[in-house]
């Protein structure tokens, strides 16, 4: 592993496939241009903001996002991850493929992060695993799992001699910080965590949330995120960053659409291991009371 830089991509999405498809090349150029080896897009990069239409248009969205993400990493010879997209499921099977051959709506689609390399092959993919079924204090109701399926498997960690250990989650898997100690235990030292927190919960929970992941795990976090108005009703809190193994935030896009990039740097990974080894002291044994 070597140092290099990364880009944490922060997108308004709406329900406009190719609208969001030109932003998200925009912002991926941007990235380049400053330096990025590894460039991270957030959930629901390709469309977000009215989940009928998203359901209806599954295939055609996941068929676009897919190949959006081989093309543009292999023109810009990156490491891209496509941090969620709408990919459709087979009721009967679970393998991925449609089942709307017919014109008919989709049951369920999985919430797919991608990893794709610079040759524009697959690396890694994982469907989200803890899905976002929330009454929040605002009056906003959340129902993922109407229309999307949980993944039952928890995301592999794509090794790379150059980028370090990649591990994948999506958004509300952030909540969950058994599923990162997982990640670091099999060799992740760089933490993907594509979002779309809503405006509400952000404000509260999004930087702290990240910081604990990275500290628990002496590990760099690369935040993509969702910001703005992307309907009438769904507003995400923005400020995509990065931070390091010590919990410093070291580049944080703000409230508008843009990039942090930050520099990730194994020899801080290893010193901050050093310095405080909590992966190799374990898990505490509780005596049963």
């Amino acid at each position: 592993m070597k140092p290099y830089l990364a880009a944490a991509i922060q997108m308004t999405s709406v329900p406009d496939l190719n609208r969001n498809l030109a932003q998200a090349e925009d912002l991926v150029q941007m990235a380049v241009n400053r330096g990025a080896e590894l460039v991270c897009l957030p959930e629901n990069f390709s469309f977000l903001g009215d989940e009928d239409a998203k359901t209806t248009q599954a295939q055609t969205i996941s068929d676009a996002s897919y190949k959006f993400l081989v093309d543009t990493s292999k023109r810009y010879g990156i490491t891209l991850l496509g941090g969620g997209f709408p990919v459709p499921v087979s009721e009967s099977n679970g393998n991925g493929v449609s089942n709307a051959s017919n014109g008919d709506r989709p049951t369920k689609v999985y919430n797919t992060a991608v990893l794709i390399g610079a040759e524009g092959q697959e690396l890694a993919r994982y469907q989200k695993m803890h899905l976002f079924d929330v009454d929040l204090p605002d009056g906003n109701t959340y129902r993922e799992s109407e229309t999307v399926l949980a993944g039952d498997q928890p995301p592999i960690v794509y090794r790379s001699t150059d980028l370090g250990g990649l591990g994948l989650s999506v958004c509300y898997d952030i909540r969950f910080p058994e599923l990162y100690r997982h990640l670091a235990l099999n060799g992740a030292n760089v933490l993907l965590v594509p979002a779309a927190f809503t405006a509400y919960t952000g404000k509260f929970h999004w930087k702290v949330l990240l910081q604990a992941r990275a500290i628990e795990n002496t590990s760099y976090v690369i935040a993509p995120a969702q910001v703005g108005y992307h309907n009438a009703l769904r507003q995400s809190h923005g400020h995509a960053m990065i931070v390091d193994p010590w919990g410093t935030v070291l580049a944080d896009a703000g409230d508008k659409p843009g990039v942090a990039i930050a520099e990730i740097n194994p020899m801080q990974i290893d010193q901050i291991r050093k310095q405080m080894p909590s992966l190799k002291h374990g898990t505490l044994k509780l005596a049963q009371v």
